[in-house]
C-alpha cells in the first residue's frame, strides 16, 4: 500500500508542475500586474522601477519561475502585498475554519442524501421514487446564496436563534458556540450536495441490484437487510466515494459564495479578498494550496477503494 501511494504521488508530480506554471503565469495575464496595484496610477517611472526590482520582476522569466517554484516547494509562498504577512501563514490561519465547515457540510449531505438514495433505489418508478427524485432535483436547483439568505431571514432575523454572521469557533474549544456558528452555512452547502450524493448513489444502487450476485444471495435465503447492507451497498460505494471525496476537496478548497453570504472566515473568502485587492502572491498561494488539496484527496479516495473492495490489488 505504501508503495502504491508513493507511485501515485510521483505520477501526480507532472500535473502539479504544469499547474504551477499556470498559477505562476497569472501575474502576466492580468493588466497592470502586481507593480500597478502597488504603485497606483500616478506613479513615476522611478517608483515603478524600484518596485519592479524589489519584486524581482526585472529578471528573466524562467529565473523568476524557478525561484518561485523552489521557494513554494520549501513552504515559502511569499508575502502578501497588502498585509506583508507570509502567505502560508495567512492560508493556514483560515484552514481550520474551512476544514470544519467542509466536514460539517459533508456530514449534512450524507445524512440527507444517503437515506434518500437507498429508499429511492429500493422502490424504483414508484411514487416514493418520483417524490425523492424531485427532492434531489430541487436540492440541486436551489442556488446556495438564496438558500443561505432564507436561512438567515428565518433563524437569525425572525426567530433570533442563530447569528446572521458566522464566526469561526473551534469545535474543541466550545462545541455549542461552534454549532451555532456552523449550522447555517453547513446546512446551505449540505442541502445542495445531498442532491448530488442522492443521484449518484441511487444510480449505483440500481446498477448493483440488477447484478447476478444479488439474485443468488436472495435465492440462498439471505435476509434483505444483509443483501442490501453487506453486498449491494458495499459494491455501490466505489463510485460514490469518488464523488464524496471530490465534494470534500471542493469544500476544503473554499466555498466562496456561502462564505461570502455568512461572512465566514474561510479560505474561499480569503481568496476573494485577495482578488479584490489584487494581492497576487496571496492569490497564487491560495490556488496552489487548493490544487494540492485536490491531488491529496484523489490519492485518499484511491486508497479507500482497497478497504471498500478487497478485490482491488495495489501490489
Amino acid at each position: 500500500m505504501i508503495g502504491y501511494i508513493v507511485r501515485r504521488l510521483v505520477q501526480l508530480l507532472p500535473v502539479l508542475l504544469v499547474a504551477s506554471i499556470g498559477i505562476w503565469g497569472m501575474i502576466y495575464a492580468v493588466p497592470g500586474g502586481p507593480v500597478g496595484s502597488l504603485v497606483g496610477e500616478n506613479a513615476t517611472a522611478e517608483q515603478i522601477r524600484e518596485v519592479t526590482q524589489r519584486l524581482g520582476l526585472d529578471r528573466p522569466v524562467l529565473a523568476q519561475y524557478w525561484s518561485w517554484l523552489t521557494r513554494a516547494v520549501a513552504g515559502d509562498l511569499g508575502e502578501s502585498l497588502q498585509s506583508r504577512d507570509p502567505v502560508l501563514q495567512l492560508i493556514l490561519h483560515r484552514v481550520p475554519a474551512t476544514l470544519q465547515l467542509g466536514l460539517a457540510a459533508t456530514i449534512v449531505g450524507l445524512l440527507l442524501g444517503v437515506p434518500v438514495a437507498i429508499a429511492s433505489a429500493l422502490a424504483p418508478n414508484s411514487w416514493l421514487d418520483r417524490a425523492l427524485s424531485g427532492w434531489s432535483a430541487l436540492a440541486l436547483g436551489v442556488p446556495t446564496f438564496w438558500l443561505g439568505i432564507l436561512l438567515i431571514l428565518l433563524f437569525a432575523v425572525e426567530l433570533r436563534w442563530l447569528p446572521s454572521a458566522s464566526a469561526y469557533v473551534s469545535i474543541f474549544d466550545s462545541p455549542w458556540d461552534a454549532l451555532k456558528n456552523i449550522v447555517m452555512p453547513a446546512l446551505t452547502l449540505g442541502v445542495y450536495v445531498s442532491g448530488i450524493f442522492a443521484r449518484f448513489l441511487r444510480a449505483s444502487l440500481l446498477s448493483e441490484l440488477r447484478a447476478d450476485y444479488v439474485r443468488t444471495a436472495r435465492s440462498k435465503g439471505l435476509p434483505e437487510r444483509d443483501v442490501i447492507g453487506r453486498h449491494v451497498l458495499r459494491n455501490a460505494l466505489l463510485p460514490f466515494v469518488t464523488i464524496v471525496g471530490l465534494m470534500m476537496a471542493n469544500f476544503i478548497g473554499g466555498t466562496v459564495i456561502t462564505e461570502a453570504v455568512f461572512t465566514y472566515p474561510g479560505l474561499g473568502r480569503l481568496l476573494i479578498q485577495a482578488i479584490g485587492t489584487r494581492d497576487y502572491p496571496l492569490i497564487q498561494g491560495c490556488i496552489l494550496f487548493i490544487l494540492v488539496i485536490y491531488v491529496l484527496m484523489n490519492v485518499l479516495v484511491d486508497v479507500l477503494y482497497a478497504y471498500i473492495d478487497p478485490r482491488i490489488d495495489y501490489a
